[in-house]
């Protein structure tokens, strides 16, 4: 068969026009918004301690319908997924020098959040098949001054909870579960991020359902649940006339979300399993087309879990093919196949972390009094991540798009075109 010329070295794309971009909102969110903007009341919160503390009609409406449809007694919205992981770190009560251990694969909320306490950052490695924070690696780093662990279902698969709940359990951890990129899936007979003290699932306009910006907390604890509504609403003006003692972390935020997005919220969340099936079904025609090309790693999925397809994760063995990742992702690129990620993220090397500056220019929260000095986030210690990010993992930012099985057939073929003439690269 004669090989086609490839894009990069002057021959035809493969892909000649863009693909649809994904956009799982509808008549029903537009109804529902402009219901709402007719009645006048596009938001109702009270920062005092009233009936309207908890927020409008539909703001409850939806937490109701997320609680149920979670199957968790207390459902909370905030305004974004940041506020909701700023809220459940200080719902735990954590104390400024104690340590959360964290993935470095992740979005920065989920490390920064725990430096909005004053508290410090741990990261441990990550599993080098599903990219989920490592069990062996978080027991590794568990000291004294461990007080929880955010456990974060990267890409769209849960971590490994059964394991991470027994290291918990052991060492009398509180666990968060940030379950921003795949609501809606399942580990074992359980909904992914249910399994925690305090979960919750992003509403932010790329995931898989959104209001725009938002956020969802879960919890099964009627205190923490209390806890997470005073922080969400200027709980300082509030814990008196409600009678709270326990006022510690308890400082006044605007973390509510609006009746148009809760309204919003309830036509999303009702597509939300369709939606991941769409996405289940389209990733698992991809991983047909592209089965079988050399050296190339397709998502794998833990037993008993199943995958939203955040993202869809690959890992390309560069030493057996002979060419640099950077080099097949242009070609690929020249190909037409877009939302190609070289690599993924290690928070703890961002400057934040490398020159411990946040607050000042002294060091806080790292330099305090009450913090162990010696934390450290040199390169090399998450050698998995590093190394995946450095050499060999490759993302499809696949949530990017609603691709038809067309769409997918075209992929695939730039992909095999791309390896058929892998040395024309070299």
């Amino acid at each position: 068969m004669t090989k086609e010329k490839l894009a990069i070295l002057g021959g035809p794309k493969t892909i000649p026009s863009e693909f649809k971009r994904y956009n799982s909102i509808g008549i029903e969110e537009v109804m529902a918004a402009t219901k709402v903007i007719e009645s006048g009341v596009l938001s109702k919160f009270l920062g005092a301690w009233h009936e309207d503390f908890y927020g409008g009609p539909k703001v409850r409406e939806f937490e109701a319908m997320a609680a149920k449809y979670f199957g968790v007694k207390h459902a909370i919205t905030v305004n974004s997924w940041t506020s909701g992981l700023i809220a459940a770190v200080g719902a735990i009560g954590v104390e400024p020098g104690d340590e959360l251990i964290v993935t470095p694969w992740t979005m920065c909320a989920s490390a920064t959040s725990i430096i909005h306490w004053n508290a410090i950052p741990v990261f441990a490695d990550i599993d080098p098949d599903t990219f989920t924070i490592s069990p062996e690696s978080i027991e590794k780093n568990i000291t004294e001054r461990t007080k929880a662990i955010i456990v974060v279902d990267i890409f769209g698969q849960s971590a490994d909870i059964q394991a991470i709940s027994s290291i918990a359990k052991k060492h009398n951890l509180k666990i968060i579960g940030d379950t921003a990129q795949a609501p809606g899936t399942y580990s074992g007979k359980n909904i992914t991020g249910t399994l925690v003290d305090i979960g919750g699932y992003s509403l932010n306009y790329h995931k898989h359902i959104h209001t725009g910006e938002g956020g969802i907390l879960i919890t099964n604890d009627d205190n923490l649940a209390e806890r997470l509504q005073l922080i969400r609403n200027h709980g300082e003006a509030v814990v008196g006339q409600k009678g709270v003692s326990d006022i510690a972390n308890i400082i006044g935020y605007n973390f509510r979300l609006g009746e148009i997005e809760c309204a919003i919220g309830l036509e999303q969340l009702k597509k939300l399993d369709s939606l991941i099936q769409i996405r289940q079904s389209i990733s698992e025609e991809l991983t047909q087309r592209l089965m079988g090309l050399m050296g190339l790693r397709l998502p794998y999925i833990s037993p008993g879990n199943t995958h939203a397809y955040y993202i869809y994760g690959m890992i390309i063995d560069t030493e057996l093919l002979g060419v640099s990742r950077k080099r097949i992702k242009e070609a690929l690129t020249a190909e037409g196949v877009p939302g190609l990620m070289e690599g993924y993220v290690n928070l703890h090397l961002l400057p934040m972390f490398q020159k411990k500056i946040a607050y000042g220019t002294k060091g806080f929260p790292w330099v305090n009094g009450f913090a162990r000095e010696s934390v450290s986030y040199e390169k090399g210690i998450c050698p998995v991540a590093e190394d995946l990010h450095d050499r060999s993992f490759m993302g499809f930012l696949i949530s990017t798009y609603d691709l038809t099985n067309k769409d997918v057939d075209l992929i695939g073929q730039a992909f095999k075109k791309v390896w058929q003439n892998m040395d024309f690269l070299k």
